[in-house]
């Protein structure tokens, strides 16, 4: 199945060095069109607007995922592991390459607001009518479906869906390297070189030598830091908000029949729920922020506040709480309706265990979700029984009711809330 280059293809990274491409495949699939549309959606979303240098690309953190696979596949066969199948390079490789080229503008807001998911719109692309169809298809006609199965995590091989999708798996490991040094951060520096030295292929899955526990304890609490002081950063919550208000916003309007001053396909087909591949291909962040540009000028005030105030960076402000009823919440949200506050637009709830991230849980059993250690008479153990600094930092509860709030327009109204509400926020 491999088809070698006449001549090895490198990428130069910041955070791997050199990215290798030494197959036939591989580097056709990275020049479709299908792939080179990842140079136009931010791996991070809207956390640019938190830190200003997180500008990195979904097409990068593919090539990352890819480099970081083709290592640890490469150690495998050096070591001669009879529990790697050579015969599985390509697909593996492969499903690490394309694993996120189903992600929409803004990734993780947008499928919120139109109730989509990334990786079922990964396995369309794959395996309908386009460029990475057919050159998957030259491998053999089943190839595309394969991929697909690894990416929707069925495929039969658990091993290869581990290093693709996992606890310790590719994906993580560069975007917490990548992340980090787009952000300007150091809690993503993981010794990613003792990690990979130290993985291994065993009855199916892919656990870690005992001697690393150290290593992978490093990314674990690099993680830990990760989600909290980036990707639960409550200034990107915030942006993350209003951009989900917008989609809300213009997609209540369209189906008012509200006539808008600028609109395109494929948003109209977006909002009507009826968006094809061909289309969504046409989903970037040039074009949803052309639109949101265009926005700031509409007459339906909310959707133009929105637009502008996301454009601009003029966020919802916040309060922290650490305790929240939903009686409280009904009186919130009924006094910001009677001081002339929208409850649905001037007011947003957030609880950070309900984001889209996945914070490592340690479990009973060796599910999928665990990582193993293998000692040095082939025991297995989950890392979280031998581990005290894993077992403390997973039962950490860390999340805050965080309410947000344009504090403009709630200055304006702040003296017509009753005091014990006015009071939560102006703290």
């Amino acid at each position: 199945m491999k088809q070698p280059l006449t001549e090895e293809k490198v990428f130069k990274d910041p955070v791997h060095n050199y990215i290798h491409v030494q197959d036939t495949i591989i580097w056709r699939l990275i020049n479709t069109r299908e792939f080179q549309r990842l140079r136009r959606i931010r791996q991070l979303g809207t956390s640019y607007l938190t830190f200003h240098g997180a500008e990195h690309s979904r097409f990068s953190h593919s090539l990352g995922v890819y480099e970081i696979t083709r290592r640890i596949i490469s150690q495998f066969e050096r070591s001669g592991y009879k529990d790697w199948m050579p015969e599985e390079n390509l697909l593996t490789l492969c499903a690490a390459l394309l694993h996120d080229l189903g992600h929409g503008p803004f990734s993780h807001s947008i499928e919120e607001a139109f109730e989509m998911n990334h990786e079922d719109w990964t396995c369309r692309i794959i395996q309908e009518d386009t460029e990475i169809t057919a050159i998957l298809r030259d491998v053999a006609e089943d190839f595309p479906r394969k991929v697909a199965s690894v990416i929707a995590k069925t495929y039969e091989h658990e091993i290869v869906v581990n290093l693709v999708s996992g606890p310790l798996d590719a994906d993580r490991m560069d975007y917490l390297l990548r992340d980090a040094y787009y952000t300007g951060v150091n809690y993503g520096t993981i010794d990613i070189d003792r990690i990979l030295r130290m993985l291994r292929p065993y009855n199916g899955r892919v656990v870690v030598k005992e001697s690393g526990m150290h290593a992978i304890e490093d990314y674990l609490m690099s993680r830990y830091q990760m989600y909290w002081q980036v990707y639960f950063h409550p200034v990107t919550r915030s942006s993350e908000i209003i951009l989900r208000q917008i989609f809300r916003r213009a997609k209540e309007l369209f189906q008012e029949g509200y006539s808008f001053r600028f609109m395109i396909n494929p948003l109209t087909d977006l909002f009507c729920g009826e968006v094809d591949v061909e289309q969504y291909l046409l989903l970037d962040e040039a074009l949803v922020q052309t639109a949101f540009m265009q926005w700031t000028l509409e007459r339906d005030k909310t959707l133009s506040d929105l637009c502008s105030r996301f454009i601009h960076r003029k966020l919802y402000k916040y309060v922290e709480m650490d305790h929240l009823d939903s009686e409280t919440i009904d009186e919130i949200r009924r006094s910001f309706a009677g001081a002339g506050l929208h409850p649905d637009y001037d007011l947003e709830i957030d609880f950070p265990t309900d984001l889209p991230y996945d914070v490592f849980r340690p479990g009973e059993g060796f599910d999928s979700k665990q990582i193993l250690l293998l000692d040095r008479h082939d025991n297995l153990r989950e890392i979280s029984e031998v581990s005290d600094i894993v077992r403390s930092i997973s039962g950490i509860h860390r999340g805050r009711y965080h309410l947000y709030f344009p504090q403009d327009k709630l200055q304006r109204a702040l003296t017509q809330l009753p005091v014990s509400i006015a009071e939560i926020f102006a703290k």
